[in-house]
């Protein structure tokens, strides 16, 4: 089991994003795995590989059309 911290942000979109960042929690939400959200970004909790698979997707929802996407991650 992990808990893992990570934040999405789209880069070249302004400052309203949050068309593409709804992406991600929607995707996060359907997962069925425990997470908070926080100012910071969203705490998930589960096995790593099943957690890192869900980032990806998330980073791919939210890339799908833009540019840039940069996102972080910490692993606990």
């Amino acid at each position: 089991m992990a808990i893992v911290e990570f934040s999405i942000t789209p880069i070249g979109k302004g400052v309203g994003v949050g068309e593409y960042v709804a992406r991600a929690v929607d995707l996060v939400d359907r997962s069925g795995l425990p997470y908070r959200l926080n100012p910071m970004g969203t705490v998930v909790e589960g096995p790593l590989d099943e957690v890192l698979a869900l980032i990806a997707k998330c980073h791919k929802a939210v890339a799908a059309d833009c540019e840039r996407v940069s996102t972080i991650v910490k692993i606990d």
